[in-house]
């Protein structure tokens, strides 16, 4: 690597270690901003540009150490992101105005108190995101993929740790997932005691480029697709994965009250406005801490990261890294994008590695905290156990899902009347097309104005008590939630009470659908709603002018339909009713889209 690269390294690095060791030692402040992403690459813009070239990155590190104090809330990232001495004097960071240093403090910390959620801001597309797994992913990923070795058996002196980050050249521009070599060197043992602060690990990082512009997923010691007995351990972790997901899944899933059909994974909320968010409050009070807003940092940190340590130099500010993700894409991919979180983190998470790092963690935190509550006695095949259970459910219950925007997200009015509960699991999905809106929606705020013009029209011209659909498929990587998994919908005469009304934005008598909405409503909705109790699982598909006389969902859409697995070829379409020009054009009329987020 050329000095000038180095530098251009070391201050991006620093960069965010000034903004990291910011929240975690707040100073204090009145917080004027709005809760937003935008907000939070605003403020690293402005650190970005105060922050010296020469001191930024030995500033930012001494800062991001000196910050955590004892360590208390997690010693992990103290742990394993930085391996310097404490010794040297705490250095204080660039100050910043008085709005963004409030901003600092109202998400220094992710956490879960009262039903609230804190540390979380709203992201252009419509999601959540938590602000310190996010950090977290990004700060590992400047280092590298930083390899932690783990002993054997539960006797071996701990830890050894070295870090020599395995050569990772991308060979094609897909996705791939390959088992790295991992090699370390020894530099000294520790006690079973030792505390964090006291490590001055030795740490060797090569010079990662890709070959190619694809970026290729990789992650160390692929060992075993599902541990038990009999499994090898694992004999390294991934300090990126270790610091953005493996952690907090395997402590989740240590508590042992989750079920089948509820993981406790991914509780979503509701902001007090979209406009302007300040509050957050979660829709499950008794919600774990990992929520949606976590696991979606956890995830874009981890992607980031993984990013991050492959670009080659100089790479890119991070303000305008995030600002390119939760945009039109990174490096001008539309698919390296927060709206495609889930499908891109099912590659980098794969099951089997994932069970690897999750139980590689357990196995860490053990030596590193003796005293934690839920590790104590724990044996290697317990912790096993755990790591199987927590990498099954986060990869089925939450990759395999599709993300769903809740009502208060598109901004729904209240329902008329009372609700009519459905009778679960049903038999049936029914596919619409809106026809109107025709244009499919790619981003947030069109798909959401969408979703208000459809209840207006619902509500106010139909005189039904909601916007009629179960669900609405948008082409922005999301699904919209109309009246949801429990009330009757007024989607499919004569049949509501027997299947979900699930619609696709907009008009596909001619075209398709795009492969995400098609995968949604094809795959992911339907086998979330079986694993939860809410499908048959002999659930049949059918298009909506299979039961009613119309065009619905469009003769392209439809001839797909015919091909998928679960679509009922016994229903034979119904004719629809062809209406004279005249009042075929005024079939469509609805009450002009709304474009504002309130």
């Amino acid at each position: 690597m050329s000095p000038g690269n180095w530098k251009t390294t070391m201050v991006v690095r620093g960069i965010l270690l000034i903004l990291y060791g910011l929240l975690l030692q707040p100073e204090p402040g009145t917080a004027t901003l709005p809760l937003l992403m935008d907000s939070v690459i605003q403020a690293l813009a402005e650190l970005e540009q105060k922050s010296p070239a020469t001191e930024a990155g030995h500033i930012a590190s001494m800062w991001l150490l000196s910050a955590q104090g004892s360590g208390a809330h997690n010693p992990l990232p103290r742990f394993l992101l930085e391996g310097q001495s404490l010794k040297t004097a705490k250095l204080a960071p660039p100050s910043l105005s008085p709005e963004f240093q409030g901003l600092i403090e109202e998400v220094a910390r992710h956490g879960v108190q009262d039903g609230k959620e804190y540390g979380v801001v709203l992201a252009p597309d419509g999601s959540t995101v938590a602000v310190e797994p996010l950090l977290a992913g990004l700060e590992a990923g400047l280092q590298g993929h930083r390899v932690v070795n783990l002993p054997l058996d539960s006797t071996a002196t701990f830890p050894d740790i070295g870090a020599t980050v395995p050569d990772l050249k991308a060979t094609s521009s897909a996705h791939k997932d390959t088992s790295a070599d991992v090699n370390s060197a020894d530099v000294g043992t520790l006690s079973p005691n030792v505390r964090d602060t006291d490590v001055d690990a030795e740490v060797t990082f090569l010079d990662v480029r890709p070959s190619s512009t694809g970026v290729q997923v990789t992650s160390p010691d692929v060992q075993a697709s599902s541990p038990d007995t009999k499994a090898k351990s694992p004999t390294t972790v991934d300090s990126l994965l270790m610091v953005t997901l493996a952690r907090d899944l395997g402590l989740h899933f240590l508590q042992g009250a989750q079920t089948e059909s509820n993981s406790g994974l991914g509780t979503e909320g509701c902001w007090d406005q979209l406009s302007l968010p300040r509050t957050f409050t979660l829709l499950d009070p008794e919600a774990s801490p990992l929520t949606m807003a976590f696991l979606n940092g956890a995830l874009d940190g981890a992607l980031l990261g993984d990013y991050l340590s492959k670009v080659p130099e100089p790479r890119p500010p991070l303000s305008h890294l995030l600002n390119q993700y939760y945009g039109a894409g990174v490096a001008g991919d539309p698919g390296l994008r927060s709206n495609f979180r889930r499908q891109n983190g099912a590659a980098l998470t794969l099951t089997p590695n994932l069970t690897q790092q999750v139980w590689g963690t357990l196995i860490l935190l053990q030596r590193l905290e003796p005293a934690h509550p839920q590790l104590q006695g724990m044996s290697q095949e317990q912790l096993a156990q755990v790591a199987t259970h927590a990498a099954k459910e986060f990869t089925e219950a939450f990759l395999g899902c599709p993300a769903i925007h809740p009502r208060c997200r598109w901004g729904a009015a209240p329902y008329r009347g009372s609700p009519k509960p459905l009778k679960l699991p049903l038999g049936f999905l029914y596919i619409h097309h809106t026809y109107v809106p025709a244009r499919p929606c790619t981003d947030f705020a069109l798909c959401a104005a969408n979703m208000r013009s459809m209840q207006r029209f619902h509500q106010d011209t139909q005189g039904w008590d909601d916007i009629g659909y179960s669900f609405v498929v948008g082409s922005d990587g999301y699904v919209y939630e109309g009246r949801g998994w429990h009330w009757v919908g007024a989607h499919t005469r004569g049949h509501n009470s027997r299947g979900f009304g699930v619609a696709l934005i907009g008009n596909y008598t001619a075209e398709l659908p795009s492969e995400a909405a098609l995968r949604a409503v094809r795959d992911e909705l339907p086998h979330c709603a079986v694993r939860a109790g809410l499908l048959q699982p002999d659930y049949a598909l059918l298009g909506h002018r299979q039961l009613v006389r119309t065009d619905c969902p469009g003769d392209a859409l439809f001839n797909m339909l015919r091909t998928w697995p679960r679509f009922n070829m016994n229903v034979k379409p119904r004719t629809a009713r062809r209406a004279s020009g005249r009042s075929k054009r005024r079939l469509p009329l609805m009450i002009p889209l709304a474009t504002d987020l309130q």
